[in-house]
């Protein structure tokens, strides 16, 4: 048993099984991961890893174990502790383009957990590499504690990501959730006394979305990030396989001595000189259904692109998905029965209508060439002329 010190939960306890599996390349790679990827460029504290919080989902996960049976204990744990190893380098800033290309998303680790070191661990303490990977994604009644609508993964990187970019987003009670949370026909619900401690983790996540996780300054970056990845890759100046398992340190430096394009993005970034937003704008100043256009966004570049006079790759479209809250499908048990959140907590239901306000096209470019490009992007998504394009929380 070996302690260790967390600015989260104070002391995080690790087994002999979670010792293995800490010292293992494929977990100790998380520790050059960034959680929040380009996030720090605008919370300078944000360079919090993948390292730590796969600790704080392997603590919280311990204190949902005892609800399972015993000889599934270990798996549990075990999944918590790898649930991120499928990340690749930057995070979420490099998950689409990974999923483009691989057809996997960053819970698909199977290949990971069947091969190396992980999986000698793993024969050692015998267990089966398909049922731990099964875990990681929720497939299994018991894998519920750490992928579903409420479960530890959220509790804990809300927290975390909170502390470390210093946002005053992350007071959610998550040892009364943990108390409050139980298997009702395979189901894993809140008590009622937990609605209150589930609406202050809905809450926080409302509000962490705009202000962090979709701040215009790091969507910029991530979208800078990911084009110069995708030319790589294209130019088969980088496998996809490779670039899958690098850390960011090694995926800057494959950008740096790429030459041409990639290099220049990789400058940028290490400057800090992005992109500018030309076009920034919500659902409510589109005529047209928008979201028709994320499955050709190469297409749109190219189109605004050309009609403003700019190179390719000089024009970066930015189509997020529409909001969605899945913690909305989370059960409550109420007077016996099983309710969805949103029915017993009218907060729940006003934030699922609120989160179309937090969503925003963005069409970037640099900036000298904001005015052309805004002119063209105007014309191509049909924005109404009198918009506001910005919130107090994107200036």
């Amino acid at each position: 048993m070996k302690v260790i010190r967390d600015p989260i939960h104070d002391y995080i306890e690790l087994d002999e099984l979670a010792l293995k599996l800490v010292d293992t390349p494929e977990v100790q790679r998380l520790r050059r991961v960034r959680q929040l990827g380009f996030s720090n460029l605008v919370y300078p504290g944000a360079n919090h890893t993948r390292f730590e919080h796969s600790l704080g989902v392997y603590h919280l996960t311990g204190h949902l174990v005892n609800q399972v049976d015993e000889h599934k204990r270990n798996e549990l744990l075990a999944a918590g502790l790898l649930h991120d190893i499928g990340h690749g380098p930057f995070s979420h800033a490099t998950e689409e383009l990974i999923t483009q290309y691989t057809r996997k998303s960053h819970d698909n680790v199977d290949e990971l957990l069947r091969k190396g070191e992980l999986s000698d661990v793993l024969s050692d303490f015998s267990m089966s590499p398909s049922s731990v990977a099964k875990h990681v994604r929720g497939e299994t009644y018991e894998g519920q504690i750490i992928n579903s609508e409420i479960d530890v993964d959220r509790m804990d990187y809300l927290v975390r990501d909170a502390h470390y970019t210093g946002v005053a987003f992350g007071l959610i009670d998550h040892v009364r959730l943990i108390h409050e949370m139980r298997f009702n026909e395979n189901k894993l619900v809140l008590n009622i006394g937990g609605l209150q401690a589930a609406e202050s983790l809905l809450v926080s996540r409302f509000l962490m979305h705009p202000t962090v996780y979709f701040h215009h300054v790091s969507r910029i970056a991530e979208s800078m990030c990911t084009h110069a990845a995708a030319y790589m890759i294209e130019n088969r100046d980088m496998d996809i396989h490779e670039f899958y398992r690098m850390d960011d340190v090694t995926f800057m430096n494959e950008m740096r001595h790429s030459g041409g394009y990639p290099a220049e993005i990789a400058k940028r970034l290490d400057e800090r000189r992005l992109f500018k937003r030309a076009l920034y704008t919500g659902f409510d100043s589109l005529d047209s259904d928008v979201m028709k256009h994320r499955k050709n966004l190469k297409r749109v570049e190219l189109e605004i692109a050309e009609n403003a006079g700019v190179v390719p790759g000089y024009v970066i479209v930015d189509i997020p998905g529409k909001p969605e809250i899945p913690e909305m499908k989370a059960g409550v048990l109420v007077n016996g029965g099983m309710v969805a959140i949103d029915r017993a907590s009218s907060l729940v239901a006003t934030l699922e209508k609120a989160q179309m306000d937090n969503w925003r096209l963005g069409v970037f470019t640099p900036p000298e060439y904001r005015e052309k490009v805004e002119k063209a992007a105007r014309e191509l998504f049909g924005v109404k002329k009198d918009t506001r394009q910005f919130k107090l929380t994107e200036i």
